[in-house]
């Protein structure tokens, strides 16, 4: 067991794709140095299957929120019982919400008006914010700016965009997600932001079963592979995996306010 373990900031252990050896994987991860893992909810369905993950396993805490894909057909009755549910114990953001102009489903106008009621909502309940934000920097920003998102605080995961996109998210006190990517050959520009941000502003995240690092990629990830980033990282950083794995556990604790 390493001395710090390391936090997975963002994973999806109730995806279909761990179904067959979910409960074998999750035991391995304390052993293998794993401390910690956030389950993310997409969708109202994985608000409840993360609460249930959260509850069988000491070492996972949750979040919840529905992802911009899965916004089609959500109603305030909807929002109203998820506000209920970040009560619970061990639910400790809101999230993954946020803008996928990528994939372009629903259309923007309806992603956005979800994305500022789910803000709203992480005011209400005094949670942070995990945002996803692929193909739509201009938005997501303006909207996190109009709606207060520095009161609450949060994350922009899997981060995707430049520096000067960085420094805006960092002087509303945001946190920057960094995972497998980080290891591709053409990363060039995250490698970039990971130089440039401060350590002490980092969160390691997988999402798995989605984005396995070098050299694994192309498998189903887990939070097994988190060292393969941690050392990534620390080579860009000129300091040991050790400390990159210790600050950023201690940051994700400080997000997440996890004791």
């Amino acid at each position: 067991m390493m001395e710090t373990g390391i936090i997975d900031s963002h994973a999806h252990y109730d995806d279909q794709a761990f179904d067959s050896d979910r409960e074998a994987l999750l035991e391995s991860l304390n052993p293998a140095g794993i401390c910690l893992a956030v389950n993310v909810s997409s969708s109202l369905e994985s608000v409840k299957t993360t609460i249930a993950l959260t509850e069988r396993y000491s070492f996972l805490y949750g979040s919840a929120g529905v992802h911009p894909s899965e916004t089609e057909g959500l109603t305030e009755e909807d929002v109203r019982w998820m506000e209920e549910q970040c009560s619970h114990p061990k639910i400790v953001a809101v999230g993954e919400i946020g803008l996928d102009y990528h994939w372009d489903t629903p259309e923007r106008k309806l992603q956005q008006r979800w994305l500022e009621r789910q803000i709203r909502m992480a005011g209400a309940v005094g949670l942070p914010l995990i945002i996803h934000s692929r193909d739509a920097a201009a938005d997501t920003l303006r909207i996190l700016k109009e709606h207060h998102g520095e009161e609450t605080g949060g994350v922009i995961h899997c981060f995707s965009y430049g520096k000067e996109m960085a420094r805006e998210y960092l002087n509303m006190g945001y946190y920057i997600g960094i995972g497998g990517v980080l290891t591709y050959k053409n990363a060039k520009k995250l490698k970039e932001v990971a130089e440039y941000v401060p350590l002490d502003r980092i969160l390691l995240e997988t999402d798995c079963p989605y984005l396995s690092p070098t050299p694994v990629r192309h498998k189903r990830n887990s939070s097994l592979n988190l060292p393969y980033v941690a050392k990534e990282l620390a080579r860009i950083k000129g300091i040991s995996p050790q400390e990159v794995i210790a600050v950023t556990a201690e940051n994700a604790k400080t997000l997440y306010r996890i004791p």
